[in-house]
């Protein structure tokens, strides 16, 4: 299966998102698949083909600030997560996307999992990958620097934070073809640098994981929580007391895996995650 690239502008902003689509039609609910810091959807290159051969399409956007979407200045966009709900609400709704499964993962993940919240309505199943659950989760050091000033802006303006990140998170090395793309709106614009430190003084974790604490308690749908054991940033006690709180809710453990089993076992996400998504619109 192919994935392509597309853009559509929604209001004043541009999206940037991959898309794979099913040979023919069928009845499965779409998956859209929202990633972390400091990628784009890149991240979900190896997953969503898998996904579109079983007859689920597949819609991965960059994020606002991300990647190849658009990257407004802190006037135009305050890069909270209240911003970014609405800015995926407005996305989701200008593709004609009314019920689907959820697929969210790493620190800009915790916006995923409030816009379940928050439209929940909307959510047939959801899949969490190494995400911050509870107000124990605190953003690494190597993230949180990002924010502060003056070094914040010289760290975020080094396109090698995000080979740091990636191979100090997943714990192997990423090959420089990839590594190539995930640097490239870094090489492109000094906006993508801007984007992402103001997202890290934005992100407002400790409300973010109270709103989730306190809202999935009452969660009704069905979930994977998928979790990469040697995460270094977010241990797995987490994962594993967040899944026993929540009803219909499975805990699949990638032994191996770290903050990032997309990149290296994305086969085993890939199996891990068609039980939650082949579901009938």
């Amino acid at each position: 299966m192919i994935v392509t690239e597309n853009k559509i502008k929604v209001g004043s902003i541009d999206w940037f998102y991959r898309e794979s689509t099913p040979r023919s039609e069928t009845d499965l609910v779409p998956v859209v698949l929202l990633h972390g810091l400091p990628t784009h959807s890149y991240l979900w290159r190896q997953i969503m083909p898998g996904l579109a051969n079983q007859g689920t399409r597949c819609i991965a956007p960059d994020w606002v600030g991300f990647g190849f979407s658009a990257k407004p200045e802190l006037k135009e966009f305050n890069y909270t997560p209240d911003a970014f709900i609405n800015a995926l609400a407005e996305f989701l709704q200008a593709l004609k996307l009314e019920r689907f499964s959820l697929v969210v993962q790493g620190f800009l993940g915790s916006v995923g999992l409030q816009y379940a919240l928050r439209h929940a309505e909307q959510i047939e199943s959801l899949a969490i990958l190494n995400t911050p659950l509870a107000s124990s989760a605190k953003l690494p050091w190597q993230m949180k620097q990002w924010g502060l000033p003056l070094a914040g802006d010289m760290l975020t303006q080094d396109p090698l934070l995000v080979d740091r990140t990636l191979e100090s998170g997943s714990r192997y090395r990423i090959g420089d073809r990839d590594l190539d793309i995930y640097r490239q709106p870094f090489l492109k614009s000094s906006s993508a640098g801007r984007s992402l430190m103001s997202v890290v003084r934005n992100l407002q974790l400790p409300s973010a994981m109270a709103e989730i604490e306190a809202g999935f308690k009452q969660w009704q749908y069905p979930t994977a929580i998928i979790w990469g054991m040697t995460d270094p940033w977010l241990p797995p006690i987490m994962a594993q007391n967040f899944a026993a709180a929540i009803p219909h809710s499975k805990f699949i453990q990638l032994e191996e895996a770290a903050h990032y089993p997309q990149e290296h076992f994305y086969d085993v996400v890939l199996e891990s995650l068609l039980p939650f998504v082949r579901r009938v619109s």
